[in-house]
């Protein structure tokens, strides 16, 4: 199977399970579910849910209801990117090539749109049944975890809205996008493990392919952001520079970035020897996150 084919079959896996999970556009409040579902189907790539069943996959192939604990993740994303686009972060008009939810449906149902994919989230890992108690619970930890104030997400978008204007230095760049961007998609690895029942040296090594792969999907961010249009991202290009964002590119230029990329995508792979070939998707989404053009 390639990687295409792989992709696509997962993606309509974890499509799947968040149609099941999240409620319909018919139920009441209506408003809500319409805006919750207009972000969340508007053709993202399911990266983040489909580490996470890769990952599992590493331990245990095809552990049944993985693509449930999975799905939470991509809500996460979706409910990051919701707040990301709003006037007082980072006044986005355009997300996944359409208007941003707030364009749509106003300021205050797009904050609550966000919000309710975060609560269903946690509801989704609460109501895990393929698994005992003390893996649901290392799941709800882990996704809390990565996406919280203490080295995760939202402490990454706190450095970013404070550096915004700042010397851009290697320091301030690794603090915010190690946790920025790098906590949720290590997360989505570590969270493939936990679910399979994986061992300590197991978790470990995927861990650090979390690390590796988080990094080099933020450098590719960023050089994307200089190189290409609006058109190619879905969203508005030469963001970062226009809000004085500090970059790869602005730390180290465009082709030392590049370099560096190429240097996290081969540690990934290296930190995957364990598994042999039953780590081949996880490579080639490591490949596929550096070499991606949009």
């Amino acid at each position: 199977m390639s990687i295409k084919e792989y992709l696509a079959a997962q993606t309509a896996i974890v499509d799947a399970a968040l149609e099941r999970l999240v409620p319909a556009e018919s139920i009441e409040p209506q408003t809500i579910h319409r805006a919750m579902r207009y972000s969340l189907f508007a053709g993202g790539k399911r990266v983040r849910p489909i580490l996470c069943i890769a990952a599992a996959n590493c331990i245990a192939p095809s552990p049944a209801g993985v693509e449930d604990a999975a799905s939470s993740l991509e809500m996460i994303h979706t409910y990051s990117l919701i707040h990301d686009d709003l006037p007082a972060l980072d006044n986005d008009d355009l997300r996944r090539g359409r208007p941003t939810s707030h364009k749509v449906f106003g300021e205050a149902m797009a904050i609550l749109a966000g919000d309710s994919l975060l609560t269903v989230a946690f509801e989704v890992l609460s109501n895990l049944q393929g698994i005992d108690d003390s893996r649901k619970v290392a799941l709800i930890r882990e996704l809390a975890t990565s996406s919280g104030t203490v080295g995760g997400m939202i402490a990454g978008q706190v450095h970013d809205i404070e550096g915004e204007g700042q010397a851009p230095t290697a320091a301030l760049l690794e603090r915010i996008h190690r946790a920025k961007t790098g906590a949720l998609l290590r997360g989505s690895v570590r969270m493939g493990a936990i679910y399979a029942g994986a061992s300590v040296s197991q978790y470990e090594a995927l861990s650090a392919y979390g690390e590796h792969i988080g990094l080099a999907f933020q450098i590719v961010d960023d050089i994307l952001d200089v190189t290409q249009s609006s058109e190619a991202l879905g969203k508005t290009a030469g963001k970062d520079a226009a809000q004085h964002k500090i970059t790869f590119p602005a730390v180290y230029g465009l082709e030392a970035s590049a370099v560096m990329a190429e240097q996290e995508r081969l540690a990934a792979h290296a930190a995957l020897a364990q598994f042999g070939e039953g780590a081949v998707h996880l490579r080639e989404l490591a490949d596929l996150i550096v070499q991606r053009s949009a």
